[in-house]
């Protein structure tokens, strides 16, 4: 299968220039040609814009960045999403594991017809498994969801259903799956394989208090999005956090 669909691959940072490098370096090792990478830094002060200067050249015209404060992590999603233009549009924040996973997800979408895709992925700390993800298939009602590192969509599913909220802290890509997959409209394809290490510690597993914020903020979102029986949703969710921990 050709590379036909243009994908966009978003990433943000901010003051975390040496992640920011090794992110990049495995955007640049992926072997899907028609890809652009776009990066929204908000005014870093520690080298970053030295390091995206730096790699221009080897991305040979597919990087594309901007350096400019912002309003926290969802803005500068909001931004890189506005910026793309690729036909299927994903977030990078840490690694791919083979350089063929872009290319797999891609083919996954054009070949099933789907809306977009998602696949498994693991928390690292160091080189140590903190906590597995293969979610499967499923419903947003029993606690289900994708993980937000692996999930690439078609365009116009933001076209049509928006970006991220920028009112809440942690949890707005939990908020905009809930709206986005709720009703059953959105299709995604399923990779059972692990296609993303991630840094453990992140906006929303940083500590005890951060879960805490993102289960409250998560309850919101489903509040928001009118998902019947909420807190039996929240519980379910729970159960699926602790049974990742337990797997891994």
């Amino acid at each position: 299968m050709s590379d036909r669909l243009k994908v966009s691959v978003v990433t943000t940072t901010y003051n975390d220039c040496s992640h920011l490098r090794r992110t990049m370096e495995g955007v640049l090792r992926q072997d899907y040609g028609n890809l652009e990478y776009i990066v929204v830094d908000g005014a870093s002060s520690d080298g970053t814009r030295e390091v995206l200067r730096e790699m221009e050249e080897p991305f040979g015209g597919r990087l594309r960045w901007i350096s400019e404060p912002d309003q926290g992590i969802y803005d500068a999603l909001n931004k890189g999403i506005r910026m793309a233009r690729g036909d299927i549009i994903g977030c990078c924040f840490d690694y791919f594991t083979v350089p063929s996973a872009i290319r797999r997800m891609a083919e996954a979408i054009e070949r099933e017809g789907t809306d977009g895709v998602h696949a498994d992925l693991v928390y690292k700390d160091g080189d140590r498994v903190v906590r597995t993800w293969r979610q499967g298939q499923g419903k947003i009602r029993f606690g289900w969801m994708p993980g937000h590192p692996t999930l690439y969509l078609r365009r116009e599913v933001y076209r049509k259903y928006g970006l991220y909220k920028t009112g809440y802290r942690c949890a707005a890509d939990y908020e905009f799956m809930v709206r986005i997959l709720k009703d059953g409209d959105v299709r995604l394809s399923y990779i059972p394989e692990t296609l993303i290490e991630m840094d453990y510690g992140g906006t929303s597993t940083a500590s005890l208090g951060a879960y805490w914020v993102s289960l409250k903020e998560g309850h919101r979102g489903l509040l928001e999005n009118h998902v019947r029986g909420a807190w039996f949703t929240d519980a379910c969710r729970i159960a699926r956090l602790v049974w990742q921990f337990v797997r891994k």
